[in-house]
């Protein structure tokens, strides 16, 4: 039985031939939780319109491949170009990002277009958008808003048709707050804005995307035939509160694949607490926080939970 056939939900995945260099790790995106269905309805609506796209989102929760998706489901017949803000050099980030005319640095022979200039009838993707130096967003905007760029060196500006899609892990309004992102480069981009819930946040989705790791790393195992996740082992990834989301789980049935030798992944072989492990580190650290009156009763509710992993554990 497929995983289409199982869930019935296909799973949104990049394509061999749509893999950027700044995406060298597998990622896929499910649209099974209600909450995730919920978004793929937002994402319809919005993919079509010439709005710029924020997405909001903790790390690793698949928020390159939501842009894309906005990309493919939009009537842009150019590039979708991705860019990574925090590896952008600052000082060369406006040839980076805008290009550079023939002659502009001493070495340089040719012009060229910047990563602006590629996206050009496209989309271009900026991850974690605020860590881009403040001058190089009032840049940015003008750029966006004027439909031009004027490459480092260059006399005259060159239109440019370029839709924007940005991401990012923090919440921009706080870094305007700040003084840290500017504040027109905010509001331009609120207009279009999606919610990326971390996987925690759609559970429905977790078992979908531990099947598809499966899946994708069997064969580069040179596993013949890919084993199954076990009741338990399902009940243990449900449970789990998957800080790194997506990538996390990755490199949990990654990890899975390479240690279990049956037919079954066991949850030992997933390398995660169990639900009860997981419950005492709760209650522990509500014990140092909470107040003086709360604190005996998560203490006699701690000695329970540890009393019954001893007993587990025997």
């Amino acid at each position: 039985m497929s995983l289409h056939d199982t869930y019935g939900q296909p799973l949104l995945t990049f394509p061999e031939s749509d893999k950027s260099p700044l995406s060298i790790r597998a990622k896929a995106l499910v649209f099974v939780d209600p909450r995730s269905r919920q978004l793929r309805e937002e994402l319809e609506l919005l993919a079509p319109l010439a709005l710029p796209v924020l997405i909001r989102g903790e790390s690793g929760t698949g928020k390159e491949l939501l842009a894309r998706q906005i990309h493919r489901a939009s009537d842009r017949g150019g590039l979708f170009v991705s860019v990574n803000c925090g590896a952008i050099s600052p000082t060369y980030a406006d040839a980076e990002l805008f290009g550079y005319s023939a002659g502009a640095h001493s070495g340089t022979a040719s012009s060229r277009a910047g990563w602006f200039g590629s996206a050009n009838g496209g989309t271009l993707y900026l991850d974690e958008i605020a860590d881009l130096p403040l001058p190089i967003q009032v840049k940015l905007l003008a750029a966006l808003e004027n439909r031009e760029v004027t490459r480092v060196g260059a006399q005259q500006p060159n239109p440019v048709d370029v839709r924007l899609v940005a991401a990012s892990s923090i919440d921009l309004a706080q870094a305007v707050a700040a003084g840290k992102f500017h504040d027109r480069l905010y509001h331009y981009l609120h207009e279009g804005r999606l919610e990326l819930p971390a996987l925690r946040e759609r559970v429905g989705d977790i078992l979908p995307l531990a099947e598809y790791f499966v899946g994708i790393y069997s064969p580069r195992l040179n596993l013949a035939v890919p084993p199954l996740l076990s009741e338990a082992a399902q009940r243990v990834l449900e449970l789990h509160s998957w800080p790194g989301n997506t990538r996390e789980l990755e490199n949990v049935i990654h990890f899975a694949l390479l240690v279990s030798s049956g037919e079954e992944i066991l949850p030992e072989h997933l390398n995660l607490p169990t639900p009860l492990q997981a419950l005492a580190t709760q209650l522990d650290q509500l014990c140092r926080l909470g107040q003086p009156g709360e604190r005996s009763a998560l203490q006699a509710l701690l000695e329970q939970v540890s009393l019954r992993l001893a007993q587990s554990a025997a």
